[in-house]
């Protein structure tokens, strides 16, 4: 489907993704590693599922950060908003690991 059929098809909207990346210690915010929209952004969250990475759905923190470029560190007004994901990612993790042990 070519953008402007989407424009004229309101109950389909474009889905995206953007990844993020946080290595604590190593720098100083998370960093975007992936994003995209439609096909890509499919492709991103299939493989996120495939690894058992946490994902969390927040259309309007994705339209920010997709406006990023990749490699670059979100920028300070959105930590607040980025460190509850990651806390929500860790909760998962931990969860998780408490299950399989």
């Amino acid at each position: 489907m070519s953008a402007e059929e989407n424009k004229n098809n309101k109950s389909e909207p474009i889905r995206r993704a953007v990844a993020l990346k946080y290595e604590p210690g190593v720098g100083t915010a998370p960093v975007v590693v992936a994003k995209g929209k439609g096909y890509l952004a499919e492709q991103l969250i299939e493989k996120a599922k495939e690894n058992g990475i946490p994902m969390q759905e927040d259309a309007s923190l994705v339209e920010v950060l997709s406006k990023l470029d990749i490699d670059q560190t979100i920028p300070p007004e959105l930590y607040t908003l980025v460190a509850e994901i990651l806390s929500f990612v860790y909760r998962s993790d931990r969860k998780a690991r408490d299950l399989n042990d």
